[in-house]
């Protein structure tokens, strides 16, 4: 296996590390960005007489991005996408040593998109770049959880849970980064840019209390909220790019 890794490595590196491109030649490759894990605590305290609670929240996120581009000038493709986007986020809140609050939620996005990009100098073995895109697609969310408080009847504990329906997204992207080319065929891509989010979601929602906290049912709500937020975000992330050459004429 070491032998094999080695041979490979070797034959990378046998390549000239310079790339030239031509109108034709193809782009072909992936990128991953916007790779997160997140786990983190708070503290919320009050004056005496009222109590304080503490929080808790996991969440991970990827974004993956397979691409096919097309060169329209010796620094210049144009291309399209295809969009996968999974995260699940958790947050939890204790009082007491109890849990009282729990809530979880489940995306997935999938789409289409385009973009262009411009390399600043060619024939280098580090190339920057600018490059523009804009995706569209759909997604699903599903959310669940519980919490526990009371009214004029009494203590009760509140379970819900939820999926969304017709779900719309749409991104545009302003990305700048760094081809370092592996041979006159392959590099890898590591870039940072902005990017702007919108999103709309239907969800069909059923709650069920519970008062007494006693696994009897006395009250069941269904709600049909709509949702819709934007968001301004920052985008890092690295690629893979296998350059082919267009056929001669």
């Amino acid at each position: 296996m070491h032998f094999r890794l080695l041979s490979v490595m070797l034959l990378i590196g046998s390549f000239s590390a310079n790339a030239q491109f031509s109108k034709g030649d193809k782009m072909v490759g992936a990128s991953v960005g916007s790779v997160f894990i997140n786990s983190g605590t708070s503290d919320v305290s009050f004056p005496s007489v009222t109590a304080g609670y503490s929080s808790t929240n996991n969440g991970w996120g990827i974004r993956i991005e397979p691409s096919i581009g097309w060169f329209i000038s010796d620094k210049t493709a144009i291309g399209g996408t295809i969009i996968l986007n999974p995260s699940s986020q958790k947050n939890s809140y204790e009082a007491g040593g109890n849990t009282f609050q729990q809530d979880k939620t489940n995306r997935f996005n999938i789409g289409l998109g385009g973009f262009a990009r411009n390399y600043f100098n060619d024939n280098k073995s580090m190339m920057p770049y600018g490059q523009f895109g804009f995706n569209f697609g759909i997604n699903t969310e599903k959310v669940e959880g519980f919490d526990y408080s009371s009214d004029g009847g009494g203590s009760y504990k509140d379970s819900y849970e939820g999926e969304s329906s017709g779900g719309i997204f749409a991104n545009a992207s302003l990305q700048f980064g760094l081809t370092k080319m592996l041979g006159e065929n392959a590099g890898l891509d590591f870039f940072a840019g902005y990017t702007y989010s919108y999103n709309k979601n239907t969800f069909k929602t059923t709650t069920s209390r519970d008062y007494g906290n006693n696994g009897s049912i006395e009250n069941t709500f269904v709600n049909e909220p709509t949702t819709k937020f934007t968001n301004h975000g920052f985008i890092i992330g690295i690629g893979f790019q296998v350059f082919l050459k267009g056929k001669k004429k």
